[in-house]
């Protein structure tokens, strides 16, 4: 019963992704993609990491698509038709079957799924469960990682949404004036 409410969550985020990739629409593609958003944090939901799914519905469906209203309410809704050049269209595919290629390469070297004796679940998780209450003080390990041993790389995230939302604004402003 739970894979098939897996693989119907994962065919409706697929079918929003594929329309909000041919729309013309900007605004209905800006719609579309935080439906898509909230669809993989219903997903994340599914697959027990509610952080990671709170994260994705607040930032993807919930900021990102205010901020992008905010900037098609000063521009353009309808994309405009611009030929294409086959040539452009030609280079696309050969960078991604590139790109494809390079990371086919790095499958090898990956752990496998499960093993217990990858390198992360040698050094870092036994360190994790073992020490996270006594150095943070925090009973939960995922939000000691988050809020304690990963804090930096948190705020860096904070950070770098507070600064991308402060130059929207100033941006919609100048263009207001």
């Amino acid at each position: 019963m739970i894979l098939a409410v897996d693989i119907i969550l994962l065919a409706i985020a697929i079918v929003i992704a594929v329309r909000a990739i041919v729309t013309k629409d900007i605004l209905e593609a800006i719609f579309l993609f935080a439906g898509y958003s909230f669809m993989l944090a219903v997903i994340w939901f599914e697959l027990r990491s509610v952080d990671v799914s709170f994260t994705e519905a607040a930032v993807g469906a919930g900021v990102s698509t205010i901020l992008l209203v905010a900037a098609i309410a000063l521009t353009l809704r309808f994309e405009e038709e611009v030929e294409k050049s086959a040539l452009r269209d030609y280079l696309t595919i050969i960078a991604c079957a590139i790109f494809f290629i390079l990371l086919a390469f790095g499958i090898p070297d990956l752990p496998k799924i499960g093993d217990p004796n990858a390198p992360h679940n040698l050094h870092v998780v036994p360190r994790y469960i073992e020490g996270s209450y006594e150095e943070s003080g925090v009973v939960n390990i995922v939000t000691a990682i988050l809020a304690n041993y990963r804090g930096y790389d948190t705020l860096g995230e904070v950070t770098v949404i507070f600064t991308a939302g402060i130059s929207v604004m100033l941006l919609l402003r100048r263009v207001l004036r």
